[in-house]
């Protein structure tokens, strides 16, 4: 048994974010994920960079240019918070803390400018901007003695007082969440972690697709989580994919920031040719066109032209600086045999970000008592229908710390953890097959990306919907004694996100953003 302040479920940007606000208030937190290390996590992998501030611009430029790529729903008091918190924590926590090494000039910060943006206002470093991040942020939380990691852990189910109180007088009381079930991939075992406070910052939901951007372990799990608990959600039709993901027939789909855009790039089809200018003309250069319309563009020109790809150039530029601008890009595009100098890379959309997810308020509260959730897998309004870029990691980081902040100035306030009566959990023995895992995944993955991908119709949603329910009734009877395994645990998150996203794009019949609808049957 573990009892905590504040127990985090995810050790991404938000997550570390939060713990690190919480120690800095004398709050002590325990942070869980389902990783061996911090390399396992959307935060990780990001390549483009972070918002600080432009050369001229201030927080109503940046406001103006989310609202412009989210299509005008957001929500405009998070935009606001954004704009206005992001460059003071970026510069506290970032620059005078943690010390990151962003690129520079002679002078000052290099900033780049990427897509839908109206100005140069990005801090990067190379592109590994995530990696750099995140390292300097874990290596910061490490060093304070309030702040316990558990990795390879996974979260199964949040205690709820409405569910798992022994003393069911009580289960008529507002609902309030007091920790979670949590299972010890080493040990096979599960157990309960008891927290005043609980975040979920467990990202995004790239794994539900056969091709996508994000970590291993982005498969929805605080989605389920959440959902089950009876959280209210947002937006969650809105998943944004990204127009430049390196296309290859058998190897593993990988970004190709779209910093290459920001920074001259071109898009060409299989004849040479710029052809964005033919679907988007009302851009003086349509490769920083908000990725909504790239996407679609991309994806437009694949259907007239029969190709399997596009391409994206930067090889007019000089060899040396590409390497040096781009080095995550052009080493594993070099792996593949494409030499970024010398030709141009193959790329095709894929999934890659989820603006929809559990509401929170400004400082992160979902709908349940004790109960936070920050980063990618919650919905403040900041991105309405579509993200603008790299504002992924500046969210995590403004909401992790105001999240922080505000759950240590609960727990300052009262100490005492009430920490109802639970029934031990039951632990089944049965061993599976792992292919038949496998076969399951296949089939949610498959399923979600041929009839809930880029474009949306009623008959595909249908067809996947009967799909992924027939699954979802199977995984409870075929699993239903079996032994726990992170993979197990992460299908079951999965197939509920999935479904969960299928039932509302089936009650939302209008394109708008990254959300795509057309109306023929096929």
């Amino acid at each position: 048994m573990t009892e905590t302040d504040t127990l985090i479920i995810g050790s991404g940007i938000a997550g570390l974010s939060a713990a690190l606000a919480c120690a800095d208030n004398g709050i002590s937190s325990t942070i869980i994920s389902c990783g061996s290390d911090a390399t396992v996590s959307n935060s990780w992998q990001a390549q483009g960079g972070i918002i600080y501030k432009g050369a001229t611009g201030g927080p109503d430029e940046l406001v103006e240019d989310i609202l412009k790529a989210g299509c005008g729903i957001n929500h405009v008091p998070a935009a606001r918070q954004l704009a206005e918190l992001g460059p003071r924590v970026v510069e506290s926590i970032l620059l005078k803390r943690a010390r990151i090494d962003f690129d520079r000039t002679p002078s000052d910060y290099h900033l780049t400018r990427e897509g839908a943006h109206s100005e140069a206002r990005i801090l990067h470093k190379g592109d590994q901007s995530g990696e750099a991040i995140l390292a300097g942020l874990d290596t910061l939380v490490r060093h304070s003695p309030l702040v316990t990691f558990t990795h390879e852990t996974t979260a199964v189910n949040l205690l709820m007082t409405s569910y798992h109180d022994t003393n069911r007088s009580r289960r008529h009381e507002r609902s309030r969440c007091f920790g979670a079930f949590v299972f010890d991939q080493k040990a096979g075992e599960v157990y309960p972690i008891f927290a005043k406070n609980t975040i979920l910052a467990t990202g995004g939901i790239g794994e539900l697709y056969l091709y996508h951007t994000n970590s291993s372990h982005a498969r929805g799990d605080g989605l389920a989580l959440g959902q089950r608990a009876g959280c209210r959600l947002a937006n969650l039709e809105y998943v944004q994919f990204h127009p430049t993901t390196f296309f290859h027939p058998t190897a593993r789909r990988f970004l190709i920031s779209e910093a290459l855009r920001g920074e001259g790039a071109i898009l060409l089809n299989q004849r040479g040719e710029r052809f964005l200018y033919r679907y988007l003309p009302g851009f003086d250069v349509p490769e920083l066109a908000p990725r909504d319309k790239v996407a679609w563009a991309i994806h437009q020109e694949i259907l007239r032209s029969e190709a399997p790809c596009v391409y994206l150039d930067i090889s007019h530029k000089p060899a040396e600086w590409a390497q040096e601008r781009f080095p995550f890009v052009y080493r594993n595009c070099l792996a593949h045999h494409v030499d970024i100098t010398r030709e141009p890379i193959p790329v095709i959309p894929s999934a890659h970000y989820h603006c929809g997810g559990i509401w929170t308020d400004l400082n992160g509260r979902t709908s349940l008592n004790n109960l936070w959730a920050v980063g990618e897998v919650a919905c403040t309004g900041l991105h309405g229908a579509n993200r603008l870029a790299s504002t992924s990691l500046l969210e995590g980081l403004v909401w992790g710390t105001q999240a922080g902040e505000m759950i240590a100035g609960a727990v300052q306030n009262d100490r005492h953890l009430i920490r109802p009566e639970i029934e031990p959990w039951h632990a089944e023995k049965s061993q599976v097959d792992p292919a038949f895992l496998k076969q399951d995944w296949f089939l949610l993955k498959s399923t979600m990306w041929n009839y809930a991908g880029l474009i949306k119709t009623n008959a595909r949603l249908e067809r996947a919907e009967g799909i992924l329910s027939e699954l979802y009734r199977g995984i409870d009877q075929f699993y239903q004694r079996a032994a726990l395994s992170d993979d197990l645990i992460g299908l079951r998150h999965a197939t509920t996100t999935a479904l969960l996203i299928l039932e509302a794009c089936k009650k939302n019949p209008r394109s708008l953003g990254c959300y795509l609808r057309e109306e023929r049957d096929l």
